[in-house]
């Protein structure tokens, strides 16, 4: 595999291993000159700016004569040591990077425009690989080792962080970084990506402002938190709006938003509050809206009860690879919380609070689609009913190995198209690939 290199990368293959070993010793004398914890009392340039005036004292040193460039490479991976991700600081400096995965110290790809790369940037070994883990999960107040050796975390940016280690990880410790993204994505650019057509554009903007409950459903990386940012976008700013995140990564822009996230048990095993204690807690908030960052356990049932009481409206999200599969991980998150209710009941409860539910996948080109969008209409009989508004339709592949296809309206008009003119929002029938042909819609 042909490992790919950033121009930032390259600093470190440039560095021939006798100046590797040179900022190693100095890096070594630095660390016991330098008192760290004075660092945090500094803003970030001006501890960088006292780093590398020792680390030029140490450098002048040093016996071997040494060009400017490289004594400014040397400065920086120290910098980069002391103060940022080590050898991971070259791959945040490239925009395009979506996920960094570090499989041990030597093994390390990113993910650029949906397809995984393996890239040269690697740590020296498994210590120092540690060392970083170590710095990342101590710095939001989590520590990780043999007693505790699984940590999810987030970095200063908003970036996601799970970290592993062994005896868990068999090869070393193991890093992954879902990237956070400070541009913030549109319809309109999900259109020209060719991740959506532009009627279901049209249809889920219109499902946001008509205050209909919407599932995003899809698999890891499919986009979702992205879409679900796009359609909070669509809520009015005289809402009030209540988000609940594990790992805070939306970004609402209307004024009137709280944001709630979860807290991990202390070291003691005590102050643990879970997306469920937020969500019931948010009810005595006065929300016109809850966007719910993802649904994953027991809060299920208080979120459907809450859609079914009035908080109309509400978003969220959900692992699943269909919207079937959506409505039964559902259900077993009701099961999974202790609740001993029959089966029809639980249904009954998903098909009367969940009003849409939006299909994301990421496909083989690297493209994230949304694969079909579908209404729930009802019980008949134990079994939900549901009928899908819009489908992409693949037909083959292209010569460059990306997925060929179409997004097509199925000919159904939903049962909300009526709700949604009442309420003066309108939707040509004309999206729904059908024509007038004089009927009353």
């Amino acid at each position: 595999m042909e490992l790919i290199q950033t121009k930032e990368a390259q600093q470190y293959d440039s560095l021939n291993t006798q100046d590797l070993e040179i900022k190693q010793g100095v890096f070594s004398k630095l660390l016991k000159m330098l008192d760290l914890s004075v660092l945090d009392t500094m803003g970030e340039q001006q501890a960088r700016e006292q780093i590398s005036e020792i680390c030029n004292q140490l450098l002048n040193e040093v016996s071997k004569p040494l060009t400017l460039l490289t004594r400014q490479k040397i400065i920086k991976l120290i910098n980069d040591e002391v103060l940022g991700l080590g050898p991971l600081e070259t791959l945040f400096s490239d925009p395009s990077v979506s996920d960094i995965l570090v499989n041990r110290f030597d093994n390390i790809f990113v993910e650029k425009q949906g397809k995984l790369e393996k890239v040269a940037v690697q740590f020296y070994d498994n210590k120092h690989l540690l060392n970083i883990i170590d710095r990342i999960v101590s710095s939001v107040g989590r520590r990780i080792d043999e007693s505790s050796p699984m940590v999810d975390a987030r970095l200063k940016d908003g970036s996601r962080v799970n970290a592993i280690i062994p005896p868990l990880a068999l090869d070393g410790p193991s890093l992954s970084i879902r990237r956070f993204t400070v541009e913030k994505l549109k319809a309109e650019q999900l259109i020209q990506f060719n991740s959506m057509s532009e009627h279901m554009g049209q249809l889920i903007q219109a499902a946001v402002l008509g205050k209909l409950n919407i599932l995003i459903s899809g698999g890891t990386g499919s986009g979702k938190t992205t879409l679900l940012n796009i359609l909070s976008g669509y809520i009015p700013e005289e809402e009030r709006i209540i988000t609940i995140e594990d790992s805070a990564e939306l970004q609402l822009q209307q004024p009137h938003t709280v944001r709630l996230e979860t807290r991990i048990a202390n070291i003691e095993g005590k102050g643990e509050v879970t997306q469920r204690d937020l969500v019931k807690n948010t009810l005595r908030m006065r929300p016109d809206r809850i966007v719910i960052g993802e649904v994953r356990g027991s809060e299920a049932i208080d979120m459907l009860t809450a859609m079914n009481t009035g908080h109309e409206g509400s978003l969220t999200t959900l692992h699943a690879n269909t919207p079937r599969d959506a409505l039964g991980r559902l259900e077993n998150m009701v099961c999974m919380g202790g609740f001993d209710m029959p089966v029809k009941n639980i249904r009954t409860q998903i098909a009367s609070a969940i009003n849409l539910v939006i299909q994301l996948q990421r496909q083989e080109d690297g493209r994230r689609r949304v694969t079909s969008i579908q209404e729930i209409n009802g019980m008949e009989g134990e079994i939900i009913t549901m009928s899908e508004i819009f489908s992409f339709v693949r037909t083959g592949k292209d010569e460059a190995g990306n997925i060929i296809g179409d997004f097509k309206p199925t000919g159904v008009v939903p049962n909300f198209h009526k709700q949604l003119k009442a309420k003066g929002i309108s939707l040509p029938i004309s999206i729904f690939g059908l024509e007038m042909n004089g009927l009353n819609f």
